[in-house]
């Protein structure tokens, strides 16, 4: 069983339309799609925005229908000059970038007596994302990096500049990285999905409008075509 998470409705309508043979149960406030997807068997959640819910939706994924990997598909603000507004990047890892304890002595992003502070994406869910997404939407970049999430959306060239100098991420985001630690805690392989909506800059409000349907039209044809590869493997 795999589960999907959105943080936003539109992250993952198109999704639940495609699916077959739905089952629907609402555990704290978020619907769950139980059913098949491209003949995969898949449960699809819109979680909400922000960390909290995330990590909530994850382990409801976990405990009530024992899936065996996690995708996280959404938009994000990119941060590398390289990374255009459309393009696809893949979690090498995830780390939180509004988790500071520095006045304890720690490194910004590390979190307090865990032995794990960066969250690593499954090596062969990478491949296999990295390989549909040249098959499916040729036309935009593929980047695999690390992408950073913290409660907040970032519109500002200076906080842009500061995430960049301390984690060298490619994007930033809402959820990925507590969904990342949460699948760590509980064994189970991850992969985040970001499709570029803006530069995360004092751009950025003008170009999410702009250009949030077509980030998430190119997050959605991938994980279409994910599906279809994973047929099989969780059966």
């Amino acid at each position: 069983m795999l589960g999907i998470i959105g943080a936003m409705t539109e992250e993952v309508l198109h999704l639940k339309e495609a699916m077959e043979d739905v089952e629907i149960r609402t555990i704290a406030t978020m619907d769950f799609y139980q059913g098949r997807l491209k003949g995969l068997d898949v449960v699809v959640v819109r979680s909400g925005i922000g960390k909290v819910n995330a990590a909530i939706c994850t382990q409801i994924l976990i405990d009530q229908y024992n899936v065996r990997r996690i995708i996280n598909t959404g938009i994000a603000g990119s941060l590398r000059s390289s990374i255009d507004i459309g393009d696809i990047v893949l979690s090498r890892d995830a780390m939180q970038h509004d988790m500071d304890a520095t006045g304890f002595g720690y490194k910004v992003g590390q979190i307090p007596q865990m032995e794990e502070s960066v969250f690593k994406g499954d090596r062969n869910m990478i491949y296999m994302a990295d390989m549909c997404c040249r098959k499916v939407i040729p036309q935009v970049g593929v980047h695999v990096g690390r992408i950073v999430s913290g409660d907040q959306f970032v519109s500002d060239q200076a906080k842009k500049a500061w995430i960049v100098k301390n984690f060298q991420a490619c994007c930033t985001e809402m959820e990925g990285a507590s969904i990342a630690q949460t699948a760590y805690l509980n064994n189970i392989p991850f992969l985040i999905v970001r499709a570029i909506s803006d530069k995360a800059d004092d751009s950025a409000e003008m170009d999410y409008a702009e250009f949030e349907r077509m980030a998430i039209d190119n997050s959605v044809k991938l994980i279409m075509a994910m599906a279809e590869e994973l047929v099989g493997f969780d059966r």
